[in-house]
């Protein structure tokens, strides 16, 4: 998956999660990186990470929530590294069960009106490269319903759409939009969750072994291989799919 000389953005990769391995795979692959997140220590570490193992990557601080955040962030890549190429939209609201409504708020902004935003302010600066791939980061439960977490399913069902739409939007002009979906990932963003719903460690890997028929949870870097091959020209014929990471969690819900 030759990146070499592509440049990349990818939010929410200030974490030691999905948005960080995604950020190195991509390095790892050739392209320069505009790591991007609200988390400035955690999103520098990313960047040191990827200079660390050879590769080029600058940090951004940006909301993936606020429109004005995203304007700006693409217009750094463009000046830092000379232009954009993929956008992966990988940032997601953090749960708080204490909070209802702002929960539901920030869980649409960031969520679903995040890559929106990518797409509003970055879809000229890949015009200007000649194409590119636009990835973002759905869920599984974007796939069906789940109990309380209606807004974070909607959110996501929405955004398994919204990569639909603008794949038949954008294919003439060279711009591939597809969208992953992982299942259960180890990253302990389903934490804040689990403790509201009061699931020990030992629930935990009971429910994973009852309904991943792989018995496990994804690993960070499973899921930016996915990435990594949706922006990649191994793709190039791909748009508008929606790639399930799951371990075969789907197969019997």
């Amino acid at each position: 998956m030759d990146l070499i000389g592509k440049v990349a953005i990818v939010t929410g990769a200030g974490g030691a999660g999905c948005g960080r391995a995604d950020a190195r795979r991509l390095a790892r692959e050739g392209a320069a990186i505009i790591v991007s997140d609200i988390d400035e220590a955690g999103g520098r570490k990313t960047v040191g990470n990827i200079e660390a193992a050879g590769g080029r990557a600058a940090f951004f601080r940006a909301d993936a929530g606020v429109e004005a955040d995203v304007a700006a962030l693409i217009d750094f890549a463009e000046k830092t590294f000379g232009g954009v190429d993929v956008i992966v939209n990988n940032a997601s609201a953090p749960y708080h069960a204490d909070e209802p409504m702002g929960h539901w708020v920030k869980t649409v902004q960031v969520d679903l009106l995040g890559p929106m935003f990518a797409v509003l302010h970055g879809i000229e600066a890949l015009r200007r490269r000649g194409g590119g791939a636009i990835v973002t980061t759905g869920s599984i439960s974007g796939l069906f319903g789940e109990p309380a977490l209606a807004v974070y399913t909607a959110s996501k069902a929405a955004v398994v759409n919204l990569t639909r739409s603008l794949a038949i939007d954008y294919a003439r002009s060279g711009i591939r939009v597809n969208c992953v979906c992982p299942g259960w990932v180890d990253t302990g963003f389903n934490d804040p969750q689990f403790d509201h719903d009061g699931l020990s460690a030992q629930d935990i890997a009971a429910l994973i072994d009852r309904t991943v028929p792989m018995g496990r949870q994804g690993l960070p870097e499973e899921m930016a291989a996915a990435v990594a091959f949706l922006a990649s020209a191994d793709a190039s014929y791909i748009t508008g799919q929606t790639l399930v990471v799951d371990g075969g969690l789907l197969c019997h819900v």
